[in-house]
């Protein structure tokens, strides 16, 4: 862990990352998908449901597939997806007490908008925390895994990979970060689709809380002084 110490630039996945997977917050964002699939097409919301998934395991988003599939207007879909009340999600105190104490650069790298991110980050207390964000607009609509939103991501910001980290909850989105000399950093998720690659030797850490991940580097940095 010691060398972590050396790195400039924090990257952090928004959703199931910056946030609890047990908040159910995607969730909300999940429900919402289904309804526009069901909306859109006029099916039920179970034929809605099987579609989704179809699109998100097969093209790595459910935007993805029903662009190339439905010929869907993408920005339709995200203020319609995106639109969620989570007023119930609670202040982070912990975690931004421990973003704080990052003084490097922090950014957020998401599949979902900016409208998402910003949404999230201010109900969390931390949307005052980060250098920048890098949603699906600036990577074109196209998702993680793909190799071009992470080349995309360095250029936007002037990254130096061999100095940058990645942290992420879904563990083969970590794969292309490392290729391109990153650290890779897995937040544990037990939803299948998200730990199928967990074992994976492009993962060079595991953790199960941001926030206590956080505040062993902050302590390992003063005892470094």
């Amino acid at each position: 862990m010691r060398e972590l110490l050396e790195i400039k630039y924090w990257i952090f996945d928004l959703d199931n990352t910056l946030y609890s997977g047990q908040t159910k917050v995607f969730s909300e964002v999940d429900k919402k998908m289904s309804s526009f699939i069901s909306e859109k097409f006029n099916v039920d919301l179970i034929e809605a449901k099987k579609i989704q998934k179809e699109y998100f395991y097969e093209y790595g988003t459910t935007l993805s597939g029903l662009m190339k599939k439905k010929n869907v207007n993408p920005n339709e879909f995200l203020e319609f997806v995106h639109d969620i009340d989570i007023s119930w999600l609670p202040k982070d105190k912990l975690l931004r007490e421990e973003l704080i104490k990052i003084k490097e650069k922090k950014y957020i790298f998401s599949n979902g908008s900016h409208a998402h991110i910003e949404n999230v980050t201010k109900q969390l207390g931390i949307d005052d925390l980060f250098d920048g964000a890098f949603d699906i607009t600036d990577a074109n609509f196209v998702p993680k895994p793909h190799l071009d939103p992470y080349k995309k991501l360095i250029e936007k910001f002037k990254l130096d990979p061999k100095q940058s980290i990645l942290i992420e909850d879904i563990a083969h989105n970590l794969e292309q970060a490392k290729n391109l000399g990153m650290k890779t950093c897995w937040l544990e998720n037990d939803e299948v689709f998200a730990k199928k690659d967990a074992n994976k030797p492009y993962i060079d850490y595991k953790i199960n809380s941001l926030p206590s991940f956080l505040q062993k580097i902050n302590v390992l940095k003063l005892t470094n002084q």
